[in-house]
């Protein structure tokens, strides 16, 4: 079969559409091919996948062949089959006939013999040549017809359509069409289920020795081709997937050693969106294709695929993927391959990608999400081309021309250097380009930074290229160490050339201009090549690599290098800033900022530089920052921009001491003292916050009385590195609990030089009115330069050296005293309060009010206190009792000057029954329950204008807490209950009975009058404490499901309550006189029926196979067994109504899903239900269930239990491959 490799290339490159025949019987077609034509492609067509799901195609392409045409001669059955793709989906068999006799014995016996071919598919249009006008004629051409139809249509299925000649309908074409495309779908699905019995039967073969890939490949891409050429798109690609896979099954397999490819001209230049690169033909070899050529074939061929259904980010997603494993596979044969020649694949692949995929995407209406990844891929694509277009340019001498950043080392060292057999040689008469390198590696020198910062280069190489070079030549045996050794500047010369500048020059210039090196004359076995010549030989072996004229004139010279270098970044850094990864753009802006400063592009520079130091200072990515910023500053500094130079060099100074020298921070340091006291064109207030800290005294708040001036000491760290004069200090307080801006500024009375660390400074403070003040902002000049700071320190103790928290202080140091913010002495003589209940709360009014005085511990009485208490008329400890109008209380004379207790009785009103809980619902506290609200209002003064307001929150809760658990179960079914009564008071509680109503489903042993077993009432609960009462009881039978689930059993307690109102409790006061002193508390307690004692037990058997496949039948099976015997069970029928309940969308059931099984009354008789049911989606899917919906859920005990999820596997493919353990 793999000799048809040529001509199944050829077939399917002629071949973009299905084929549909014509058998002209009657020599019409050339009457009626211009209107058939026109109704190709077909607009609407319902095909089957390969599923056998219907999708619906528009546009399908389509064209009318004749039989007798040469593209549709007979050909041998194997080569018909293994073709199939090309034969014709459908046959249209045009007759025509006037007369019945002709019909009988001529046109039916020739077309019985055309359509008993039960292969093909086909339909028969009688094309009625009658003029409308001629009845006769007319009325014929319907009986022919009408005869042509009994002949050849079926119950099953119409074959026959009439057109006329002189006019067709609409209806005669959707006739056409419909049946048209009922031929191509059965055409299709015939041969898709070839395809799939052939590939499965060569699936079969695969570790045989009779195994050819080329005949699983012609199979599998012919099926892949036919779903393309119909526009089943997804099941096209779905093969390719497949075959992919298989190839790398294949390939991978050991063996004899297969040739890898990569080796003829072009094949640098990646082909992973050109299937027709190469004919198959040339990449076979031995029945298996080479793994260069044809993993690219596959991707095109997908890449293709995934164009027509417009997604082009899934292709930049597999590009990317691709790119990356491929260059892995490049890595291991690179021995084999030219010099860089995964490098120069890598490059041209990663631009042919993003310029196909940046073409297909519209940028239409797509997910937000599908968006920014699309751009995230083109970055991606763009940061990979760009790396390995800067490790080509580092191997030809273009390393001085690239910036030695974070990035650009961190991207060149970790990637390694070409690894190929033999490095390569030194080209003859190459004198002139070894000088020319040479030159420029000695004249290379780092760009000086501004304050003359020293950095050691970041290494753009992942080890010394001279040594990996070197190492690389086969015919160097021994080499000397002291010529191997990597000098500093890079350029490959040797330690000893160090010691004397002018004899290591002559000696270099003698040896370099000794003539080009060659393998034979010469080049010394025992000397090394230089660095220079490395680069020569480099550049000559890529060029012979490099195929593609224009990819090699970027790296002509430098400047193209840098065009295209620029092109890369730019085109990385624009992608990233439109999707998810800004950070990245924004790095990248400081690669594109270094080109634009190094040609004197000093703005663009500028602003690419603040973005960048931006995202380093936002990050905390100090050591970057520390990288970048001086360079900014040199900006800055080139176009005068006074302003902001000086706020990088601020922003220096507040770095991490550790990142810079103290002579590179005094430096800083005198270009800020240096630009404020100059004349500075647009001077603007500096923000100094990252370098003058300041913090009030730790001690409490200076207080003074209102009126009186005072003395503020501040802390204030300085973040200079030397001493720095300030010409003036400022600090502004803030009032603490007020929007107002708070004091002026005040001024400093100390001298005004900071040293580095920390400085106390004075502050006069002038009167005020009172408050509370906070500081505020730390304001002062240097120079002709304000500046401020609002870099508050921590508050620590007086010796500390913190320095910085940028956390704002809210402690007061400062506070003026009078008698607007505390009243001192202030009599509330004929005072009234008022007190106006809330929602849900009452006060009693017919009760009255008690007052009393109030004395803290800590409090004194003096000697005026002692006088005051004296004209009271009743001694501390007494309460006087006052009336209440409506919400009214008048204070006694003698509680004006003495600070008194009211107490006034309310109550609260909660219609809710509260409910217990159990370890199975346990107790949900929330912060509004039983909250109240209570406002105050206290009128006093001469004439009641002083009024005094506040809103008090009360919280109410209930006396007891009753939670309830089964302490035990007996043997005969009895329960133990205890009830706990948790106590949620500070008075103590008598409980004088406890009565409980049980729900539906439970009753009480003994008595049966909801008495607990013991009798220790009354029964005594102190405060914040808890009791247990037990009740004995038991299940009683039941059969409604809903009173068992909605009913709530009821606890009624009598009980009385004993307070103190010393600890904050408060003997209940009767409303009425009549009221009894015993209370009554009901709470509703929630008992559900155990299921430790179930009456059935229902219980899973295990699958009769370990492997579920979609598509195959499966039985379930179940086991139901009787727990309990008929008497003592609630459920009392011999017959039990089961039900399957299973996904329709997961499972199919193949019978009954529900009905009723009979079982017997006695204890352990067991019954099997089983039931068939057949996988339709594979994963991990919820098996079904068994439920029985007449037994509730407490009466059944799942054991064993079925599982919570069953793998199902995929139907059995032809593509499925299996490898022996």
């Amino acid at each position: 079969m793999a000799n048809y490799l040529a001509q199944f290339q050829t077939i399917k490159s002629s071949s973009d559409r299905i084929v549909i025949a014509v058998e002209d019987v009657s020599d019409l077609w050339l009457n009626v091919k211009d209107s058939f034509e026109q109704r190709l492609p077909v607009k609407k067509a319902c095909l089957n996948n390969k599923a056998r799901n219907p999708v619906l195609v528009e546009n399908l392409p389509a064209e009318f062949i004749q039989t007798t045409d040469s593209r549709l001669r007979s050909r041998f059955p194997q080569e018909q089959y293994l073709f199939w793709f090309r034969e014709p989906y459908a046959t249209v068999v045009l007759v025509t006939c006037e007369d019945l006799d002709e019909f009988k014995t001529i046109l039916k016996p020739r077309l019985k013999l055309i359509v008993q071919n039960d292969e093909r598919e086909w339909f028969i249009v009688f094309v009625s040549k009658a003029h409308p006008s001629n009845d006769q004629a007319t009325k014929m051409a319907k009986k022919v017809y009408a005869r042509l139809e009994a002949d050849f249509n079926t119950k099953k299925r119409e074959r026959c359509c009439k057109f006329d000649l002189h006019g067709p309908d609409d209806e005669f074409w959707d006739d056409f069409d419909s049946k048209m495309v009922d031929c191509i779908r059965n055409t299709l699905d015939r041969r898709v289920q070839f395809y799939e019995e052939e590939n499965r039967r060569l699936s079969e073969q695969r570790f045989t020795p009779v195994w050819n890939f080329c005949n699983f490949f012609i199979l599998k891409e012919s099926l892949a081709f036919m779903f393309e050429v119909t526009n089943l798109h997804e099941d096209s690609l779905r093969e390719y997937d497949e075959l992919e896979l298989c190839y790398s099954e294949s390939v991978n397999l050991p063996g004899k050693p297969r040739e890898f490819g990569g080796l003829d001209t072009g094949d640098d230049q990646a082909a992973l969106l050109n299937p027709g690169f190469k004919a198959l033909t040339q990449i076979v070899q031995d029945d298996v294709f080479r793994e260069f050529e044809f993993r690219q074939y596959i991707f095109a061929c997908q890449a293709k695929l995934l164009f027509k259904l417009s997604r082009p980010v899934e292709v930049a997603a597999r590009g990317y993927a691709f790119v990356v494993s491929f260059s892995k596979t490049l890595a291991v044969h690179e021995n084999a391959l030219p010099f860089c020649f995964r490098e120069v694949w890598v490059i041209i692949a990663c631009l042919g990608l993003i310029k196909s995929t940046s073409t297909q995407y519209d940028g239409g209406v797509v997910a937000i999400d599908s968006e920014k990844e699309f751009y995230r891929l083109q970055g991606d694509l763009y940061s990979l081309c760009r790396a390995k277009f800067m490790r080509l340019a580092y191997l030809i001498g273009y390393g001085v021309e690239i910036e030695k950043s974070p990035v650009n080392s961190a991207s060149l060292s970790m990637l390694s250097w070409p690894k190929p057999a033999t490095w390569p040689l030194i080209p003859p008469d190459s004198s002139a380009e070894v000088m020319a390198k040479e030159k420029t590696i000695l004249q290379a020198k780092a760009r000086e930074k501004l304050f003359d910062i020293q950095r050691k280069p970041l290494p753009l190489e992942p080890s010394s290229l001279l040594r990996e070079a070197n190492r690389r030549r086969a015919f160097l045996s021994v080499g000397n160490l002291s010529e191997l050794y990597d000098s500093v500047d890079g350029s490959g010369l040797g330690a000893h050339s160090k010691l004397s500048p002018n004899k290591s020059s002559s000696n270099l210039m003698t040896r370099t201009m000794s003539g080009p090196a060659t393998s034979e004359t010469s080049l010394p076995v025992d000397r090394p090549m230089r660095l220079s010549e490395i680069h020569v030989a480099a550049e000559h072996a890529l060029k012979q690599t490099i195929s593609d004229p224009d990819f090699m004139t970027s790296l002509s010279s430098p400047e193209e290098f840098e065009s295209r270098y620029m092109e890369l970044t730019k085109g990385a850094a624009d992608n990233y800033h439109r999707s998810w990864w800004k950070r990245h753009g924004v790095v990248l802006d400081g690669e594109i900022a270094a080109i634009f400063f190094k040609h004197g592009n000093y703005d663009l520079a500028a602003k690419s530089y603040e973005k960048v130091c931006a995202l380093y200072s936002a990050e905390g990515w100090e050591e970057l920052l520390a990288d970048v910023l001086p360079d900014l500053a040199e900006c800055q500094k080139i176009l005068n921009d006074e302003a902001g130079y000086l706020a990088s060099c601020v922003k220096l100074l507040s770095l991490e001491s550790s990142l810079f020298s103290s002579k590179e921070l005094q430096a800083f340091q005198s270009e800020v003292v240096r630009l404020a006291h100059s004349e500075m064109r647009h001077p603007v207030p500096l923000d100094v916050s990252s370098l003058i800290t300041f913090a009030g005294n730790p001690a409490p708040p200076l207080e003074l009385c209102d009126g009186d001036p005072g003395t503020l000491s501040v802390a204030v760290w300085s973040g200079f590195p030397d001493d720095i004069t300030l010409e003036s200090l400022s600090l502004r307080l803030s009032a603490f609990s007020s929007a107002d801006e708070g004091l002026k500024a005040i001024r400093s009375t100390d001298a005004r030089v900071l040293v580095p660390g920390r400085n106390i400074i004075t502050f006069d403070i002038p009167p005020q009115k009172p408050g509370s003040y906070v500081l505020g902002a730390l304001t002062g000049q240097i120079g002709k330069l304000s500046f401020r700071s609002h870099g508050f320190s921590q508050d620590g103790p007086v010796d500390t050296d913190e320095f910085m928290s940028f956390e704002k202080p809210t402690r007061p140091v400062l506070k003026w005293i009078g008698l607007i913010v505390k009243p001192i002495d202030y009599s509330l003589k004929g005072g009234i309060l008022h007190i106006d209940a809330g929602a849900e709360l009452k006060i009693e009014e017919s009760q009255m009010i008690e007052i009393e005085s109030y004395r803290s511990d800590g409090e004194h009485s003096s000697p005026i206190d002692a006088s005051k208490a004296l004209s009271r008329p009743t001694d501390t400890g007494s309460v006087e009792k006052v009336p209440i109008e409506n919400g009214k209380i008048k204070l006694p004379d003698w509680a004006s000057d003495v600070t008194t207790l009211v107490w006034f009785p309310v109550r609260a009103i909660d219609d809710t029954i509260p409910k217990g809980t159990s370890p199975a619902s346990p107790q949900k506290h929330s912060i509004v329950d039983g909250m109240r609200m209570i406002a105050l209002k206290l009128e006093f003064g001469a004439f009641h204008n002083q009024i005094f307001e506040r809103t008090i929150a009360v919280h109410f809760t209930n006396p007891f807490h009753v939670s309830t658990r089964v302490v035990d179960k007996c043997n005969d079914g009895t329960l133990l209950l205890q009830v706990i009564l948790h106590s949620e008071v500070k008075a103590t509680l008598h409980v004088k009975d406890v009565s409980l109503d049980l729900q539906a489903g439970f009753e009480h042993l003994g008595k049966g009058d909801g008495r607990p077993t013991s009798s220790l009432f009354p029964l005594v609960i102190a405060p914040s404490s808890k009791a247990g009462i037990l009740f004995v009881i038991r299940l009683s039978g039941t059969k409604d499901l809903d009173e068992l689930e909605q009913a709530d059993s009821m606890l009624h307690i009598k009980y009385g309550i004993s307070g103190d109102r010393a600890t904050g409790a408060h003997s209940p006061v009767p409303v009425k006189p009549d009221d009894s002193e015993e209370l009554l508390f009901k709470i509703s307690l929630k008992l559900k029926r155990p299921v430790l004692d179930p009456c059935l037990a229902v219980g899973f058997l295990p699958f009769s196979t370990d492997c579920l496949r979609v598509g195959q039948l499966v039985n379930m099976k179940w086991r139901v067994e009787r727990l309990k015997d008929l008497e003592e069970a609630s459920l009392s029928d011999d017959e039990i109504l089961y039900q399957v309940d299973a996904n329709p969308q997961n499972w199919m059931v193949a019978g009954r899903k529900s009905g009723h099984i009979s079982f017997s009354e006695t204890q352990g008789s067991r019954i099997e239900i089983a039931v068939t049911c057949v996988p339709l989606v594979s994963g991990y899917v919820h098996p079904p269930q068994l439920g029985l919906p007449d037994v509730g859920d407490a009466n059944i005990s799942c054991n064993p239990a079925g599982p919570h999820l069953v793998c199902v596997l995929p139907p059995t493919l032809s593509t499925s491959y299996c490898i022996p353990a």
